[in-house]
């Protein structure tokens, strides 16, 4: 039997033609889904964006999500904070798929991505995602990606004419290989007898 071979998933810098699709694919509540729809908004803060730093280096950042070279939809990053941002800052992501690409795994691939990604080039030690809590798909894609539940926010987010639960997952930085022991001597008296004679 032939394995099963899965669309080769990438994330590259967004173009202005990108913004253009995603105006046409996230128009209408179709097109983003029942748990992204939050009706008709201006794109032109993007476009603003894009000119002025490529929708990167900010606080609020986009990567363009293709499969096998095809435009599949967009990967989003943006600054939280626990705290005071110049020490607790994290970055929250989002994602949001064409509906072709939807239930073939491309959410989980690319969510995979982003968080590498952000481990790779930010010093970030923690990534978060929110989700619907009856968004089960991106749920499944999350803890695929490698996040793990961290608990219900009630009443977060307003879609739809009602308040609707989020919940929070997280994933933190892998902790790296174990720093080098600076005195690779046991003995912590260097003065003393490692291998004292017996008493008479």
């Amino acid at each position: 039997m032939r394995p099963v071979l899965r669309p080769a998933t990438v994330l590259r810098p967004v173009t202005s033609a990108d913004l253009d699709r995603f105006d046409t694919e996230f128009a209408g509540p179709d097109g983003p889904g029942p748990y992204q729809w939050f009706g008709h908004t201006p794109t032109l803060r993007l476009r603003g964006l894009l000119d002025e730093r490529g929708l990167l280096g900010g606080d609020e950042n986009m990567l363009s999500v293709t499969v096998d070279d095809t435009l599949a939809g967009r990967v989003e990053w943006f600054r939280r904070a626990w705290g005071r941002v110049e020490t607790s800052a994290c970055w929250e992501i989002a994602i949001g798929l064409f509906a072709a690409h939807r239930g073939q795994g491309v959410g989980t691939q690319a969510q995979r991505l982003l968080v590498d990604y952000l481990f790779t080039h930010t010093r970030t030690e923690r990534v978060q995602v929110c989700t619907d809590a009856d968004n089960l798909a991106e749920q499944r894609a999350a803890e695929k990606a490698g996040f793990e539940l961290e608990g219900r926010v009630r009443r977060a987010q307003w879609r739809a004419g009602t308040w609707h639960d989020q919940l929070l997952y997280s994933v933190l930085r892998p902790l790296g290989p174990p720093a080098p022991n600076p005195n690779p001597n046991p003995n912590p008296n260097p003065n003393s007898n490692p291998n004292p004679s017996p008493s008479p």
